[in-house]
C-alpha cells in the first residue's frame, strides 16, 4: 500500500467514525428525527460535492449514477432509523459485520484471494470487535437490527461500485444529487417532523464534511485496496466512534475498550501489510 493510499484510508475512517458520532449526537438528544437528518445530511452532501465537481469540470454520468444512489439512500435512511432503537454497539457491529460480508464475499465472488496473513488479520479484528461489543448483543430490536444489516449491504455495495470511480468527486456528487430527492420525498410522507437548530447543524455538518467529503476521499482510497483489505480497514470505525464517543460525548473509557480497540487495529495493520 502506498503512501497516499494509507493517508486517504485513515482520513475516510476517522470521518466514518465522526459520522456516526453525529449521528449518535443528534438522534440520541431528540434534536430531528431520523428521516429529517437523513435528508439534510443528503442535501448538504449534494452541495458540497457539486459545487467541488462543477469547479473540477469533472464529467457527471447520471445514468451510470441511479445505481449508487439507490445504495447511498437506503444505507443513509436505514443507518438513521436503526439507530433510533439500537444501542451505538449493537448498531455498529450490525452495520460493518454486513459491510464485511458484503465486500469479502464479492470478492470471493470475482476470484479475489484471502492469503494466510490477510485471515489472520481478518481473525483478529472479529475477535476485537467480539470484545468490545458482545455486552449489547443481548436481545436487540429485531426490527432495527435488520434495518442496519440492510444500511450494511447497501454501503458494502456503494463502496464496491466506487471502486471503478474514474472521477471519486463527480460519482459521489451524481449519487448525492440523486439520492437527495429521494430522501425529500420520504420526508414529505412522514407523518411527524421536527427539528432544533443544533439538530439541523449536525445533519448538515454530518452530510457536507463526514459523508460527502469523506465519501470522495473513500472512492479514492479504493482505487489502491482490494476488497478484502477495503473491507478490513472499516472494522476500525466502531473503536473510532467509541474512543470519540467517550472524548466528546462523555462515554466512559475502559480497559475492555482500549484492549479490543488495539486488537482491532492490529488485525488491520496484519492485513494491510504487504
Amino acid at each position: 500500500m502506498t503512501p497516499r493510499t494509507l493517508g486517504l484510508l485513515a482520513l475516510a475512517l476517522v470521518a466514518f467514525a465522526a459520522n456516526s458520532l453525529l449521528c449518535r449526537a443528534a438522534l440520541g438528544r431528540g434534536s430531528i428525527d431520523a428521516l429529517s437528518f437523513t435528508s439534510v445530511r443528503l442535501v448538504a452532501g449534494a452541495v458540497t460535492l457539486g459545487a467541488l465537481a462543477l469547479s473540477r469540470r469533472a464529467p457527471w454520468r447520471l445514468a451510470k449514477g441511479v445505481v449508487p444512489a439507490l445504495a447511498l439512500f437506503g444505507y443513509a435512511i436505514l443507518f438513521s432509523l436503526a439507530y433510533l432503537r439500537l444501542p451505538a454497539a449493537v448498531g455498529a457491529l450490525a452495520l460493518f459485520g454486513a459491510v464485511q460480508a458484503t465486500m469479502i464475499g464479492r470478492g470471493l465472488v470475482l476470484g479475489e484471494r484471502v492469503g494466510a496473513r490477510q485471515a489472520l488479520g481478518l481473525a483478529v479484528c472479529l475477535a476485537g470487535l467480539v470484545g468490545l461489543l458482545l455486552p449489547g448483543l443481548a436481545a436487540p430490536d429485531p426490527t432495527s437490527l435488520a434495518m442496519m444489516l440492510g444500511a450494511g449491504v447497501a454501503w458494502g455495495a456503494y463502496s464496491l461500485i466506487g471502486r471503478g470511480a474514474t472521477e471519486p468527486i463527480a460519482a459521489n456528487a451524481t449519487a448525492f444529487v440523486l439520492a437527495a430527492p429521494l430522501s425529500l420525498a420520504a420526508l414529505l410522507v412522514a407523518s411527524a417532523r421536527h427539528a432544533t437548530p443544533a439538530g439541523l447543524a449536525l445533519a448538515a455538518v454530518s452530510g457536507a464534511v463526514t459523508s460527502g467529503l469523506g465519501y470522495a476521499v473513500w472512492y479514492a482510497a479504493l482505487r489502491g485496496l482490494g476488497a478484502t483489505q477495503a473491507a478490513v480497514a472499516q472494522l476500525a470505525v466502531p473503536p473510532l466512534a467509541a474512543l470519540g464517543a467517550v472524548a466528546f460525548l462523555g462515554e466512559t473509557l475502559s480497559q475492555r475498550l482500549a484492549i479490543c480497540a488495539v486488537a482491532i487495529l492490529g488485525g488491520i495493520a496484519i492485513t494491510l501489510r504487504r
